[in-house]
């Protein structure tokens, strides 16, 4: 206990982030590696934040295209749903996640990065107005900047999300 507690004091002197419930990140690549979460943890954060989310397939299995899955998704990602939700206090149904059939790369929804959420004229108004227009995406997909660096691309049907971060949680 003496060990982590100095380790713990050492990590926040240094300017370590901690994660509640998941520990302290104390070294340089640890602050950069994502913490994976499973579906039913998304889920139960995105019910406890008043987050809904729905599939076409009515499912959740991650290798198949028309599943909504949150299985693999990155923390952040889940926390930067519960941020948005409380910052817009819009309607937010999250309509995508790491299954199967989106575009690949790194900070790709397969990765854990990336959240698609039903548009409706709360959420479209909320991001045109409090973030930053910032061009078209290589596809023409009009970009948005949130002040914390996530990007909210307007796929037309949805918001289509990258999270960097949780958005300031």
């Amino acid at each position: 206990m003496r060990v982590h507690s100095a380790l713990t004091a050492l990590a926040l002197t240094a300017g370590a982030l901690i994660a509640p419930g998941f520990g302290v990140l104390t070294t340089a690549t640890d602050a950069f590696a994502a913490t994976k979460i499973s579906h039913a943890t998304a889920t139960s954060m995105f019910r406890a934040a008043g987050v809904t989310w729905s599939s076409s397939g009515s499912c959740s299995d991650r290798n198949r295209p028309t599943c909504t899955s949150f299985d693999q998704l990155n923390l952040a990602s889940a926390q930067g749903a519960q941020t948005l939700k409380q910052a817009s206090g819009c309607a937010l149904n999250v309509t995508g996640g790491t299954e199967t059939g989106h575009a690949s790369g790194t900070y790709s929804h397969w990765n854990g990065y990336k959240l698609d959420y039903g548009k409706n004229s709360c959420i479209t108004s909320y991001v045109k107005n409090t973030f930053t227009y910032i061009g078209p995406r290589g596809d023409g997909a009009p970009q948005y900047k949130s002040g914390s660096g996530n990007i909210y691309a307007d796929e037309g049907n949805h918001w289509d999300v990258l999270y960097y971060n949780c958005g300031g949680c």
